[in-house]
């Protein structure tokens, strides 16, 4: 039996089961505060469960036949992980808003579409949309940045 297919498995339950024991340690919040809600421990607990039952079916797939060798990645995926790496800097540094406009762009391109207006129009229009629902709709703030700092003044 080759376990070196399961040690990623491994590691995600193991993973798994440390963030249901964390949030398992914070406390109860008042009723006062959450009313008939869910508690907000109860959350993180059932992604973690899922996760788990997907971890499950994962290796039930590896125990009944033993995946074929991956071929390398190629460039797209590589530039996505440097892409992250930019979106964290940008959103740190800069604003929130132009880190997604930016990095939906670039992304767009990297994986391959030709026309710049769509890549474009994807990378303006996201963000958007994302602002009027969390700003307007559900009456989230932002964190600060450049055009943060502008519209809340």
């Amino acid at each position: 039996m080759n376990a070196r297919k399961y040690i990623v498995p491994g590691v995600i339950t193991a993973l798994s089961v440390l963030v249901i024991w964390a949030s398992l340690q914070l406390d109860e919040s008042p009723p006062m505060i959450v009313g008939d809600a869910m508690q907000p421990r109860v959350f993180p607990i059932f992604l973690m469960i899922v996760n788990l039952a997907l971890v499950a079916v994962w290796v039930a797939q590896l125990y009944r036949d033993t995946p074929k060798a991956v071929a390398r990645e190629s460039f797209s995926t590589w530039g996505s992980m440097l892409l992250l790496v930019v979106f964290f800097l940008l959103t740190t540094y800069v604003d929130l808003f132009i880190a997604i406009a930016v990095v939906m762009f670039l992304m767009c391109l990297l994986w391959g579409e030709r026309r710049i207006a769509v890549a474009a129009a994807t990378a303006l229009l996201t963000p958007l949309a994302i602002f009027i629902l969390f700003d307007k709709v559900l009456q989230v703030r932002f964190p600060r940045g450049i055009l943060m700092n502008w519209y809340y003044g």
